[in-house]
């Protein structure tokens, strides 16, 4: 059996998370490190129906309250089929995207109340907290700049403000919790971001 720890990437549109998540992953798995790489929404069938709705229901209103249940509502899905069997099995599960996001979407972005917002992941999440979270940090405007040759999701369509805010909450929830959180320049070369994020995960790793 190997080694369980949880990683999760955060990070604003176009930080190139799910680029990194995905390099991880096949780094683990050239190295016969058993691994499993997810994301948020999404991750199960109920989930990625979730996802669907909550992304492209352009002909439906959906409140901020209802969207962070719909996303945990996926998210206590994915914990309890995938993750944590996952973690279970002594696998290091990636997922991309993970309750932060909700935090920093709904609760700074959007202005839901943080204590709900914090209580209501940890419900869906059973309490799981990643070993390590990797914050992409990316300024809103070079984001959205990145995404724009692609169609816009509703979230995305929303004005500059929110990106914004979104980066302050992720930068505090990372301030409250060094330990947990690695925070990388999503500026640097895509090779930098892989080497400094596999440096930080083979110590994990080596410690185990």
């Amino acid at each position: 059996m190997g080694m369980s720890l949880f990683i999760t990437f955060e990070g604003g549109e176009g930080c190139g998370k799910s680029v990194q998540a995905r390099a991880l992953y096949k780094r683990l798995s050239q190295l016969a490190v058993p691994a499993l790489l997810t994301l948020e929404p999404g991750g199960t069938p109920l989930g990625d129906r979730i996802s669907r709705l909550v992304k492209w229901g352009q002909d439906i209103a959906i409140s901020p309250l209802t969207e962070l249940l719909l996303f945990n509502a996926s998210r206590a899905q994915l914990v309890a089929e995938v993750i944590k069997p996952s973690l279970k099995d002594g696998k290091v599960v990636i997922c991309d995207r993970f309750a932060d996001s909700t935090t920093a979407y709904q609760s700074y972005g959007r202005g839901l109340d943080l204590d709900m917002v914090m209580s209501i992941n940890h419900a869906a999440t059973l309490g799981l907290q990643p070993d390590l979270t990797i914050l992409l940090d990316i300024p809103a405007e070079a984001g959205l700049t990145r995404k724009k040759d692609r169609k816009p999701d509703r979230c995305e369509q929303e004005n500059i403000a929110i990106p914004r805010r979104v980066r302050e909450g992720y930068h505090k929830l990372a301030a409250g919790n060094p330990k947990r959180w690695l925070v990388v320049d999503a500026a640097l070369s895509k090779a930098k971001v892989t080497g400094i994020i596999w440096d930080k995960v083979e110590r994990l790793l080596s410690k185990g």
